[in-house]
């Protein structure tokens, strides 16, 4: 009786390679990964040695290799039902298939339809269930669903029990085969800021006098009218609002207090990594700007590694089983 197989896993909208850390800490093998952007491109390159494969809408199907698990956490785009409904009106075939002008959900769902991998773990915003007044959801889970036949599970899972930020992200698995899946439960660790921040900080992440005084004005504004817009000085000893993409712009969302009258500064990129739960290894080839989108698109490195954990031990219990049966039947 051989040993249990190694699964395999290909790496979608890859980015700079959050979840495939994150399966290969499950003793997954990734044989396949995509990613458009050249600077991510760069900085998946310097962490696992290879670069992705480029845009996803030019790659065929066929030319993936075949694997267990795929992974993808795919932008969510704008994509109307009308046109579905048109094609319903006119008896025509509809559906992701006729999708050629689609979203890039579509072209996940194609390698889905020709590779049939056992399972697959997709990530997103939150807003995603919600987008479009549901409808954008309701198709997507028409598709994995209804069309390409995958049980399917999902949870909003926020990650401010591992990291001390408030990050909520939808995760949706799914198993071509009848599984009984459950999304692991996160211990709540209580994490705080103080403890992921460096301790020397170049002064070239303090907010300059100008910047700090039109962030003050521009929320006080928005105070005035109702509104809750504005910047954000965290709690050293509690968890910060969400990183975005757009932290380069000004880091208002997340903003360090600093003694002896000092402007609060922006977080590090290195700061950035350890709020997303990657390693102190992690290597940040890239400039502080692109470095701020990378890890602010990026996944919580922990949260993931929990459900890949669930999730491969689902694909492994009918091989653990059988070779249970195996031993009790041949004792040594």
């Amino acid at each position: 009786m051989g040993e249990i197989s190694l699964l395999t896993f290909a790496d979608l909208f890859a980015g700079i390679g959050g979840t495939r850390l994150a399966f290969e800490n499950a003793g997954c093998q990734c044989v396949f990964s995509s990613e458009i952007d050249k600077y991510a491109q760069k900085t998946y390159a310097a962490n696992f040695g290879e670069t992705p494969s480029g845009d996803i809408r030019q790659i065929n199907e066929r030319d993936i290799p075949d694997h267990d698990i795929l992974l993808a956490g795919f932008p969510c785009q704008p994509f109307s039902i009308s046109g579905v409904s048109k094609l319903k009106s006119l008896n025509r075939p509809h559906g992701f298939r006729d999708q050629t002008k689609g979203p890039l959900f579509f072209d996940m769902a194609r390698i889905l339809e020709v590779k049939r991998p056992r399972a697959f773990l997709l990530e997103n915003v939150k807003h995603l269930r919600h987008h479009d007044k549901g409808r954008t959801y309701s198709i997507i889970m028409h598709t994995l669903r209804k069309e390409l036949g995958y049980n399917v599970f999902d949870r909003i899972i926020d990650a401010k029990t591992v990291v001390p930020q408030h990050r909520e992200r939808i995760f949706i698995v799914g198993f071509k085969e009848p599984t009984h899946f459950e999304f692991p439960e996160f211990r709540d660790q209580k994490p705080k800021l103080r403890d992921i921040l460096e301790k020397k900080v170049d002064s070239k992440y303090t907010l300059i006098d100008h910047l700090w005084e039109y962030l003050r004005q521009y929320a006080a504004k928005h105070k005035e009218k109702g509104n809750g817009f504005g910047y954000s000085v965290a709690d050293l000893n509690g968890i910060t609002r969400t990183l975005s993409a757009r932290y380069y712009k000004d880091g208002s969302e997340i903003l360090i207090p600093q003694n002896g009258g000092k402007n609060p500064r922006r977080l590090t990129p290195r700061e950035c990594a350890r709020l997303m739960g990657f390693s102190e290894t992690f290597k940040i080839p890239v400039s502080d700007t692109q470095a701020y989108k990378q890890f602010g698109n990026s996944v919580v490195v922990p949260v993931v590694a929990r459900i890949a954990e669930v999730l491969v031990e689902c694909l492994l219990e009918p091989q653990k089983s059988t070779m249970i049966k195996y031993l009790q039947s041949n004792p040594c």
